[in-house]
């Protein structure tokens, strides 16, 4: 194999067609400072004789042998006649004093061409990491008191500003809402009463003629509705959210609309079958239900307060 016999220890055309490098642009720092590691590879082509090749850089975890990686670069390359070249420069830095050796890097090779695959390794490199040299003879120096800072008014024109800002807002929005006219109430008419809306809606169910059309299901479907909008509004009945059953439950404390209890249960039963089961009720149901409905909104039409005469207590007429 190509690569494997270019790379391979002991022949002299791994050091001809192929040249990696470490390189530190410094080997003395102090402590925290940072060192540029650049790595290199540098590829002869005209003696690979077209072999396809890939070159992997080292991967440095981010802290190894007292070191600890600050940036890694993007890789670099750039070809030139006859060769190839490949550069990343790794910044690192140390917190540990003493001479630390950055081991030998693996660079990994690996041909397109007939599948081989081999690694280079780099010489290791030192690096001394020193201390901040302190002079023990001299005495120490006293601790300098703080020093104060003239007041300046333009240091604070910033906060002026949006001080002075804030209050002219205020002082507008109070002179807005005094000088706001204050709009009159709008009166309306007359609330329709839940007694009123019901036997408006099963008037005009029976006008649209639902179920003479065929459309039983909606004409069932419109029908409880009413019924259980006119409980909701009138008695406080959550009617829309329960089922048959639960309405039949919750009405029993209603005495008024207890009473027509057998009427509700009927109409329920046949629009449960109408709307679920597909059942085809007859048109004298269509029409027995609507006349039911209606009896049980007529039933439990709530009193009406009469007026009181001068000097008589309200009067409540059944």
């Amino acid at each position: 194999m190509l690569l494997g016999y270019l790379l391979c220890p002991g022949k002299t055309f791994a050091q001809h067609y192929l040249d990696i490098q470490a390189r530190a642009d410094t080997d003395k720092i102090r402590i925290g400072e940072h060192v540029k590691l650049e790595l290199s590879a540098r590829v002869q082509l005209e003696g690979l004789k077209g072999a396809s090749f890939k070159v992997f850089f080292p991967s440095l975890p981010d802290s190894f042998s007292h070191f600890e990686v600050v940036n890694r670069s993007e890789l670099d390359t750039a070809t030139a006649p006859g060769e190839k070249f490949f550069k990343q420069t790794v910044t690192v830095t140390s917190f540990d004093s003493g001479r630390w050796e950055i081991p030998a890097l693996k660079f990994e090779v690996f041909s397109v061409t007939d599948g081989s695959y081999d690694s280079v390794f780099t010489q290791p490199v030192f690096i001394d990491v020193n201390t901040v040299a302190v002079d023990t003879t001299k005495a120490f120096k006293p601790i300098k008191a703080v020093k104060g800072v003239a007041w300046n008014l333009l240091d604070y024109w910033l906060y002026l500003v949006i001080g002075a800002v804030a209050v002219l807002l205020i002082i507008g929005l109070i002179w807005y809402f005094r000088k706001k006219p204050v709009k009159a109430p709008v009166v309306t008419g007359p609330v329709e009463s839940p007694y009123d809306m019901a036997m408006r809606q099963l008037q005009e169910l029976k006008g649209e003629k639902l179920w003479e059309q065929g459309d039983i299901k909606q004409y069932y479907t419109r029908l409880t509705d009413i019924l259980r909008n006119y409980f909701e509004h009138q008695f406080g009945i959550a009617a829309l959210e329960q089922t048959s059953a639960e309405l039949l439950q919750n009405i029993k404390p209603v005495t008024i609309l207890n009473q027509q209890r057998d009427k509700l249960q009927t109409i329920l039963i046949i629009a449960d079958l109408a709307k679920f089961a597909k059942m085809q009720p007859t048109p004298q149901e269509h029409e027995d239900c609507l006349t039911k409905a209606t009896e049980i909104v007529t039933w439990t039409k709530p009193a009406v307060v009469r007026e009181a005469q001068p000097g008589e207590a309200p009067k409540q007429q059944p």
